[in-house]
């Protein structure tokens, strides 16, 4: 924001975080009569430099000033008050840009009192790329280069799979790597089950391809049924010119893209490109459906569940939602809104500075845009049930494993470890964290083993993970007082690994974390597991516990995840060439040598004379070549 200005007045930075009412309105006040009647953003910090909440003012003072008058304080804000023993401001050029920055501090800091985006992903697209001599039809996520052509966003990589799927049944353009392209000599298995045409090698000239990339841009540009048409036309085309095996293919596109629009649960032709925002409240949590209309299709809906304090409604909950949602991506030029949001132009303002375009935020009452918002918010309502379920299904499990090892209460992080290896080889260890909300998958962790000699050695490996894992734990939150600590460690071994695990906490201070092995019975058969204390006899619990059932996942998840790591580990291995480290041999004189001698095996074995005699190869490189290999140089 160009005319954002900070202003840095801390008073009372020594008092606590813990206070009363008064106290925290009587810190608020001092700062009102130095404030300006300019719009900006404010935020108030706890003692211990926690940001509890952000907000943004069209006047800085004014709205500060509303804080020292307990009349209009509700319970969240009472709280928030007693909280606060500090703030810091930022005065903005227009109440817009303060709504842009609000949303992009809520973002970073990611205060307690505020409404939270957990889950930011970027969205996937369908790509036409354009700047190769034959047009790819892909996937793509990150930036976009100018020169290609975007269709999305899709609400998920499922949806985006599916559709592109379905398309290369339909418009058959090749899919491939630019690698693959170029190097192909016959057409390949996509060619013989007709989804590619395989110009790699010549089997359709540039007009025809050209037809097709045309015929996709359409479709996916929202003329499907000028498209359908067409090819119905060239079908009947066909069959009358008794070209069947032709007209068969036309006919088995033409399904394809049936099958494309039979998945629009929700689709409105009349609408070029719009979102829709659908909310749901029920026992203090907020379901919020998104659905993404492009070109008058589908493609795709999102449930989200944003961190809230449980006395916002739904259109408090969306009008911040939707500000967060957009903080790093373009807003499309219609936004459909379940609930009446609050401060619209505003939102319409500030989203239309980062689009480039104007944006409208409405709320129809009646038409097919009312009737696709139902049909969203009844999505919103279904999926806040299921959640619901789960979490109390959840929350019983964990209580059940609070029973089962002793624990105070229902764990809210459990971290489970393993280790992955063929004879030492690609060593690799990982971490898996599980709670409330189920696994916590951008909490896991991969451990490259870097300890001479632990690698094939299953306790030196636990080991260094563990020493790994907690040793910069501490380092980071020497307090200890963040959420990334477990209440429980599970490791997936016996007593071995277990008494691993126990001298690495006890080392590092940390006797207090649980950590209980599970290793399997006899003939390693699931069911028959047995776990292991510190103090205590190894014990097995009821075949058919849904306790049990709910640790066996916990450990196949470890398993599986450990296993996909140590698998394109030993794959980047296998793929690496030793002429790669040698100086000098770059890429030309790399594939030189592969050319003239068939494999890096060759090479190595090769005398001075005959690496000499390629291409390209000096004798003071063939001499360095030589010496690599047979003198480990």
């Amino acid at each position: 924001m160009s005319d954002e200005t900070d202003i840095d007045q801390k008073p009372n930075e020594g008092l606590l975080a813990e206070g009363s009412l008064a106290d925290g309105m009587r810190i608020i006040g001092e700062f009102v009569h130095t404030l300006p009647r300019k719009p900006g953003v404010y935020r108030m910090i706890a003692g211990d430099g926690e940001v509890l909440y952000v907000g943004k003012a069209r006047s800085l003072r004014s709205r500060v000033a509303a804080y020292t008058q307990p009349t209009r304080l509700d319970t969240r804000l009472v709280r928030m008050v007693s909280g606060t023993r500090t703030m810091e401001f930022s005065v903005t050029g227009s109440e817009a840009e303060a709504l842009l920055l609000e949303n992009n501090l809520i973002k970073r800091f990611k205060p307690r009192f505020n409404v939270l985006l957990r889950d930011d992903k970027s969205f996937p697209y369908i790509v036409i790329r354009r700047d190769t001599e034959w047009p790819q039809l892909a996937k793509h996520r990150g930036t976009r280069e100018p020169a290609n052509e975007y269709f999305g966003p899709f609400a998920s990589a499922t949806a985006v799979n599916r559709t592109l799927y379905a398309l290369q049944r339909a418009f058959p353009l090749r899919s491939c790597s630019d690698g693959v392209f170029s190097t192909r000599t016959r057409p390949c298995l996509q060619y013989q089950i007709k989804r590619c045409t395989a110009p790699c090698v010549g089997r359709i000239d540039k007009a025809e391809y050209g037809t097709i990339v045309e015929e996709v841009r359409g479709f996916l540009g929202g003329r499907n049924r000028e498209v359908q048409q067409a090819l119905s036309q060239r079908m009947e085309q066909a069959s009358s010119g008794l070209e069947f095996e032709r007209a068969a293919v036309l006919r088995d596109r033409i399904r394809a893209l049936a099958h494309i629009q039979s998945h629009q649960a929700i689709a409105l032709p009349s609408i070029d490109e719009a979102d829709i925002f659908a909310a749901h409240a029920e026992a203090g949590q907020v379901c919020v459906q998104v659905f993404f209309l492009r070109a008058g299709q589908n493609l795709g809906n999102r449930a989200y569940f944003p961190s809230h304090t449980k006395d916002l409604d739904e259109p408090a909950v969306l009008s911040a939602f939707i500000g967060q949602f957009y903080e790093s991506r373009p807003a499309p030029k219609l936004i459909l809104t379940s609930h009446d949001v609050a401060e619209r132009e505003l939102l319409e303002s500030a989203l239309a500075m980062t689009a480039g375009h104007k944006v409208e935020i409405r709320h129809p009452k009646r038409g097919d845009q009312k009737d696709a918002l139902d049909q969203a918010t009844l999505n919103a309502r279904e999926a806040l049930a299921r959640r619901m379920a789960e979490r109390g299904t959840q929350r019983q499990l964990l209580e059940g494993v609070a029973r089962v090892f002793g624990l105070d209460g229902p764990p809210e992080r459990i971290e489970i470890y393993d280790n992955s290896h063929i004879q030492g080889s690609a060593p690799i260890g990982a971490m898996v964290v599980a709670g409330p909300d189920g696994f916590t998958k951008n909490a896991y962790r991969k451990f490259n083993i870097k300890t001479e000699g632990a690698a094939g050695d299953d306790f030196a490996m636990m080991r260094e993970v563990l020493s790994r894992r907690f040793g910069r734990a501490l380092k980071e939150n020497p307090e200890r007082d963040e959420e990334h600590w477990p209440d429980l460690v599970l490791i997936d071994g016996g007593q071995g690994q277990l008494e691993v695990a126990r001298q690495v906490l006890t080392e590092l201070g940390l006797e207090d974390i649980a950590a209980v092995g599970i290793a399997k019975g006899p003939d390693r058969d699931a069911g028959r597991e047995h776990f292991y204390m510190p103090g205590k006899e190894a014990f097995r619990l009821d075949p058919k516990s849904p306790v049990l059932y709910y640790l066996q996942r916990l450990r196949d998840e470890a398993h599986r995840f450990v296993i996909g790591g140590h698998r394109k580990k030993r794959s980047a291995a296998i793929g690496a060439n030793p002429l790669d480290e040698i100086a000098g041999v770059g890429a030309g004189r790399k594939r030189a040598l592969l050319q003239h001698f068939g494999s890096a095996r060759a090479v190595a074995g090769a005398s001075l004379t005959d690496l000499s005699s390629v291409s390209g190869v000096s004798e003071t490189l063939a001499k360095k070549i030589f010496d690599f290999f047979h003198s480990g140089g």
